[in-house]
């Protein structure tokens, strides 16, 4: 299974949380990601996105076609989120538009077993590969990419 983490670009401030848009610099931020994620990944995908405005406007520059899940709120404890997205599914490809501080935590927890909390810049990715191997179960990191490393700051 192949489970690429997207933290949703950079969105304007609000009081309320879901209904938050992304900034011109945000559309930037996600339109290049989306760029360089439709080069690499497989013609077949699922591509997941929270209820959160930012998230769908995100996860729209990728594709037309994507599924709304509210486990992927910005509230959602990291339990809700493997569990909505079947952790690991062999042989799919998942494109997971979601939130701090739960994006954090799973790229930690799946690669370090460690529930800890690493920063994940605002438009970033984080590509997780798992394969079993000899009986053993692994995780790669493919890629670790943020909008900087392509040129939008």
């Amino acid at each position: 299974m192949d489970l690429i983490l997207w933290r949703h670009a950079e969105a304007e401030e609000g009081s309320d949380d879901m209904a938050r848009a992304l900034t011109r610099r945000g559309q930037q931020q996600a339109s290049a990601m989306a760029s360089w994620l439709r080069k690499q990944l497989p013609e077949q995908f699922t591509l997941l996105a929270s209820e959160a405005k930012r998230s769908q406007q995100t996860a729209a520059l990728l594709a037309k076609s994507y599924e709304i899940n509210p486990a992927l709120n910005p509230d959602a404890s990291f339990e809700q989120v493997l569990s909505a997205i079947d952790w690991p599914r062999e042989g799919k490809t998942i494109v997971l538009v979601g939130h701090q501080p739960y994006i954090g935590r799973l790229a930690a927890s799946l690669m370090g077993e460690q529930p800890l909390l690493w920063s994940v810049k605002k438009g970033a990715i984080w590509w997780l590969h798992h394969r079993e191997r000899h009986g053993i179960e692994q995780i790669r990191l493919k890629a670790m990419l943020t909008p900087g490393i392509l040129g939008i700051e």
